[in-house]
């Protein structure tokens, strides 16, 4: 077997060899405008190192022409293997000598490895692929060259300049493309760092850049940052088009300004820029998310005037404007209005009636839409699942909460992260805390990280199950993964703890959220609160209360109602009393809770008659009591029999 291994190897050899005489003869052929030396010299001696090369493990050195004609030949696999030799001026000088076949270069670089280049070579490579007709190589490489880090976005900007000029290159094409990858990597700073470069070297960008810096500004929300650009457009006198004005116009929107959006419209007239459904689909858009839908309406009217017809779009805006003012009949009549004139609603528009549907609790309405979307050829989105699947644990109805799950998976819908954290707040809200680190654990096997909203639901159950020493197990594992507890995670756990008993822990979390810098809201005290007064504390439940008022959180009727409670336990019917009075004082109306609360002091206190009082007025505001009532006074009456029997005796 020996024998035949070496055989093998030396018939590869000779492969390559030949391969290589071939190249060169080749080289000889076409002449060698990038090497000094004379045909008649390379034959022998050149031969020969690419044969002493090729017979060692180290590639072969190769000369430019060499390099070239393998290139020109698409003999990429040599190419490859002289990668490792080829130094930065030789790959300069051969994409130098590519600048007329961009497709080429790219080729090149692509198999001689472009993450392997230094910041010189790379940015000569780009500049000449920028010459491709299609952008998105030159986007791909540039992206590349920025997400790595390794050179700052001034020292690409200049090697993409030093490039440029070697190639005699005019256009701005290059810088334009730059600005571009960074808008597309959402470095809106390097974008405006790059823009800022342009203009010191004369170059002016062309709109089209300006716009993409725009629009990421717009959807960073820096919309500050977009007027400033805007107005060193302006300066430069770089002409908006219709797409510009319509990012600005949606820039005020964003900012609340919709009566100078309005006005915006004459500027661009004024400009001899025309309107287009889009820059009136923007300001419609922008009046319906305020809540503002008769302002939408006369936009469309407006619209109308101008001979632009509505479409899907502003349709579906004013649908979502009208379900959000709960205006659901009126979004309906809109929905068969649109499907009259032949525009057919998408999957989100469906999304929004159902939502709507949902929020008021009309479940069959809300299904009659997915049906009615699933009739009409339009698949429902994991959105119009997750919508229906809360509704339906809302209204506690697992076990259709259920099928809808599996009507998803067999529909080939992926379960999105909201589809978990609702799955688990529904179970966790129904006390099933198995189910629901069940489903965690399937979440997590997915791939789907879990949010703190998740842990949140986690920690709720727990509490309700009085297993806290998991729940603070659970929220030090959150901490160390770095997720930041919010005010909402520290109520649920400040609740578990004062349930269970243990108000030293809670009031621990208090002084973590202190400095945290999460401050406490009135659920976080009347929580606290409730703590206190079923430890029977309550003078410290009313010293909370007025801690709550000296750091300005507004006490509501939960609090009044939580002393009101306590005192009532105790059968202090005077400081009952007292805090109801106070409750009245600052405009706060008794509860059933408010009610209840007195009703037994009263009754505990054998005040029957003025129980009796109460009983009638709380009737009179059209609130109705419950068995807590009832039982109150019965217990009332009964103690008051027990002590005229004794009396008798």
């Amino acid at each position: 077997m020996k024998p035949h291994k070496l055989l093998n190897s030396q018939i590869l050899l000779h492969q390559k060899f030949k391969l290589a005489t071939i190249i060169l003869t080749n080289q000889c052929h076409s002449g060698a405008p990038l090497s000094s030396t004379p045909c008649s010299n390379i034959d022998h001696q050149q031969t020969e190192t690419l044969y002493q090369s090729f017979s060692t493990d180290s590639p072969p050195v190769s000369t430019g022409q060499t390099l070239l004609n393998s290139i020109q030949s698409s003999q990429w696999h040599f190419v490859k293997h002289l990668a490792r030799n080829l130094t930065p001026a030789l790959i300069s000088s051969t994409l130098s000598s590519l600048h007329k076949t961009p497709d080429l270069a790219l080729q090149f670089v692509t198999h001689i490895g472009f993450t392997n280049l230094d910041i010189k070579t790379k940015c000569l490579a780009i500049a000449v692929i920028s010459r491709s007709p299609s952008p998105k190589p030159t986007l791909q490489l540039l992206k590349q060259t920025i997400a790595s880090g390794n050179s700052t976005i001034k020292d690409i900007f200049y090697e993409l300049a030093v490039a440029r000029d070697r190639l005699n290159a005019k256009s701005s094409v290059l810088f334009d493309l730059l600005i571009r990858a960074c808008c597309e990597l959402k470095k809106g700073d390097d974008a405006f760092e790059c823009f800022n470069m342009m203009k010191e070297k004369g170059v002016v960008p062309k709109i089209e850049t300006c716009n993409d810096m725009l629009s990421l500004f717009l959807k960073l929300n820096r919309t500050q940052t977009a007027w400033v650009l805007y107005a060193e457009m302006f300066r430069l006198r770089i002409k908006s088009t219709v797409y510009t004005f319509n990012i600005m116009i949606n820039v005020l929107c964003k900012e609340g300004k919709l009566k100078k959006a309005k006005e915006f419209i004459g500027f661009m007239e004024g400009l001899g820029v025309k309107p287009n459904v889009v820059t009136y689909n923007t300001i419609i858009h922008g009046y319906c998310w305020r809540g503002r839908v008769e302002g939408a309406l006369m936009i469309v009217d407006v619209m109308k005037s101008k001979g632009l017809e509505l479409d899907s779009y502003t349709y579906g805006s004013l649908i979502s404007g009208m379900c959000k003012e709960g205006r659901l009949e009126e979004a309906s009549r809109m929905l068969e209005k649109m499907k009259e004139i032949g525009l057919l609603p998408n999957a989100v528009t469906y999304n929004i009636l159902i939502d709507g549907y949902c929020n008021k609790g009309d479940l069959n309405k809300a299904f009659g839409y997915r049906d009615e979307m699933v009739g009409r050829g339009i698949l429902p989105t994991v959105s119009t699942y997750n919508l229906l699947i809360h509704a339906l644990f809302l209204e506690a109805k697992m076990d259709e909460a259920d099928d809808m799950i599996k009507d998803m998976r067999d529909n080939g819908m992926v379960p999105d992260s909201i589809t978990y954290n609702i799955l688990i707040n529904g179970y966790c809200r129904c006390g099933n805390a198995e189910k629901a680190f069940s489903l965690h654990d399937e979440m997590v096997c997915r791939g789907i990280q879990p949010t703190r909203v998740t842990y949140t639901s986690l920690i709720y159950v727990l509490g309700k199950r009085n297993r806290m020493k998991e729940a603070d197990d659970l929220y030090e594992k959150i901490v160390i993964e770095g997720i930041f507890p919010d005010l909402i995670l520290f109520n649920a756990l400040i609740d578990g703890h004062c349930a269970n008993g243990n108000m030293d822990r809670a009031f621990a979390l208090l002084e973590e959220m202190d400095r945290r810098k999460v401050i406490p809201d009135e659920v976080t005290y009347n929580t606290l609160m409730q703590g206190r007064c079923r430890e029977g504390k309550v003078e410290e439940a009313r010293e909370l209360l007025e801690e709550m008022k000296s750091r300005g959180i507004k006490p509501d009727h939960i609090s009044y109602n939580t002393l009101i409670s306590g005192y009532s336990r105790r059968g202090d019917m005077n400081d009952a009393f007292r805090v109801r009075d106070e409750m009245l004082s600052i405009g706060f109306n008794p509860t059933l809770l408010t009610y209840n609360a007195l009703i037994q002091v009263l009754c505990k206190n054998q005040e029957g008659d003025h129980a009796e009082e109460l009983l009638k007025e709380m009737v009179s505001k059209g609130i109705v009591p419950d068995d807590s009532t009832y039982i109150s006074l019965i217990e009332g009456m009964q103690k008051v029999d027990d002590v005229l029997s004794n009396t008798d005796s």
